[in-house]
């Protein structure tokens, strides 16, 4: 008798995939359903199914968060609603994933493809790996901005940094704007180009054309000199200086 559970925070997809899953299964148990990372965390911990089937975008965060705090060998089919090509990637990691709305026929070759590998020996997933590979799926090419009382949007490209002051995060772009974004810094660094920007400080995120200059400064730390707003020096941390010669050297990955 195999248990698998269901990680997902809509209960309409829920209950699709339960459906489903009885019908092409009917000899499978539903060990579990969790709404979220949270809920999810002890039923992954208890190690009480043979296979997890998991939404990507849960309401408290990506559900591989929940595999990098809790590792586990369990194989995982992934679900999202959005059609990333990234995400064919994760064959490379032995899981597999679906398209919302979840096809039938597709839930029945994932499971065939569980049944004849589960008797291979298992493999942890690399989940820093498969956050990568999905980011890289998520990349924001445009900002939407507001001035008075219209809205219009600026191209990625055209941002030179965002910055960070009194809580408020602004962006710049090459042609001496700033305007202010509904975005941490924090969650902007997962939404742009990690080969194209670095998060150079605590409240700064670079675009590497808006360098200028890199120097030495003591204790380990770096100045760094944008070229906008007439030159904007940015002190860089000891801990951060590494990482942005390796960015500044081409040598960051994404």
């Amino acid at each position: 008798m195999t248990h698998y559970i269901i990680i997902e925070d809509e209960r309409f997809a829920y209950e699709e995939l339960k459906r489903m899953m009885l019908k092409l299964r009917p000899d499978y148990v539903l060990a579990g359903w969790a709404q979220g990372i949270e809920q999810a965390i002890p039923l992954v911990e208890q190690d009480v199914a043979a296979l997890i089937i998991a939404d990507i975008r849960l309401t408290d965060g990506l559900c591989f968060e929940l595999f990098k705090q809790v590792p586990t060998d369990t194989p995982v089919i992934f679900t999202t609603a959005y059609d990333e090509y990234a995400l064919k990637a994760f064959k490379v990691n032995s899981v597999d994933y679906l398209l919302k709305p979840i096809d039938e026929r597709e839930l029945a070759e994932a499971i065939d493809r569980f049944e004849r590998n589960r008797l291979t020996r298992p493999t942890s997933a690399n989940y820093n790996r498969l956050v990568d590979t999905y980011m890289l799926g998520q990349r924001k090419n445009r900002f939407l901005i507001r001035i008075g009382d219209e809205f219009r949007h600026v191209n990625t490209t055209d941002v030179a940094c965002f910055t960070s002051e009194d809580k408020t995060v602004y962006l710049h772009t090459f042609g001496g704007k700033r305007y202010v974004i509904d975005y941490s810094l924090d969650r902007l660094q997962d939404m742009v180009d990690r080969l194209m920007f670095c998060r150079v400080s605590r409240g700064c995120i670079a675009n590497i054309k808006a360098v200028k200059k890199v120097a030495r400064f003591f204790g380990g730390r770096l100045t760094l000199t944008l070229g906008i707003n007439d030159e904007t020096k940015i002190s860089v941390s000891r801990a951060r200086s590494t990482e942005l010669l390796e960015w500044l050297d081409g040598n960051r990955t994404q």
